[in-house]
């Protein structure tokens, strides 16, 4: 299985911490994010890991060329972008995408099993699929619904549910071709250009612990379930290849 981890953000939402270091190595306890996702695709079967770099790319090279960084059983290649390309035409830098491939955020934590969600993906024979998770948003005002003019409902404070993006897909080859031929292409354009085309854009809905590590509120509490990742440090990666 092979996975490609968009890893080239400014990381602007988590400054102060990124004012120095690029957001994929942020730690979370003992260790960066990144070496927690590549651990955790490993565990799931992936055994190459494409990395797509750009804002500092050079500290996130250096810092897994250190022998032990990444898991032995996986391949790492690397892409870098001259000029930002966007969370879907950043696919274009990477080569031999030919079979069906992960893609993800560089700073996302989740105990999600993504062979489970391969599996799913190949059984709804979709060009993409989107990990999806439930997010519950508080209203902190009273909701007024009307029509023309009228009110005809009154929701105090509600909270309001949806399924969102977990920043984790699965494409089939076919589902680049509807990438601009040139420029930036954001993965929302991808999936808007997708669906107008006709291809089936399916979701997988996961209960999975999942966090984005996109803004200060959001890793701070990352930071206090390190236990999610503790069987991901490189001593239990070796027991875990000696059991096996």
């Amino acid at each position: 299985m092979r996975a490609v981890i968009l890893a080239g953000g400014l990381g602007t939402r988590l400054r102060p911490y990124t004012t120095i270091i690029p957001k994929p190595l942020v730690p979370i306890g003992d260790r960066p994010i990144l070496e927690h996702i590549m651990g955790r695709l490993a565990r799931c079967g992936v055994r190459k890991i494409d990395l797509c770099v750009s804002h500092l790319g050079e500290l996130i090279q250096l810092y897994f060329s250190q022998e032990g960084m990444v898991p032995p059983e996986v391949e790492l290649d690397w892409h870098w972008e001259d000029e930002p390309q966007g969370t879907a035409g950043a696919l274009r830098s990477v080569p031999g995408l030919d079979e069906t491939f992960i893609v993800m955020n560089g700073d996302i934590l989740t105990s999600l099993d993504y062979r489970e969600l391969v599996a799913f993906h190949r059984e709804q024979g979709a060009a993409l699929t989107i990990a999806t998770h439930a997010k519950a948003v508080p209203v902190d005002l009273g909701v007024i619904e009307t029509d023309g003019g009228r009110v005809v409902g009154y929701r105090e404070k509600p909270t309001l549910h949806y399924d969102v993006s977990m920043g984790i897909y699965v494409y089939e080859p076919r589902a680049l071709k509807h990438l601009r031929p040139s420029g930036p292409c954001q993965f929302p354009d991808l999936v808007v250009r997708l669906l107008d085309a006709g291809e089936h854009v399916a979701a997988f809905q996961s209960d999975a612990e999942w966090y984005d590590i996109g803004t200060v509120d959001e890793y701070e509490r990352a930071i206090a379930d390190t236990k999610l990742f503790a069987d991901d440090t490189p001593a239990m990666r070796r027991s875990i290849g000696r059991l096996r």
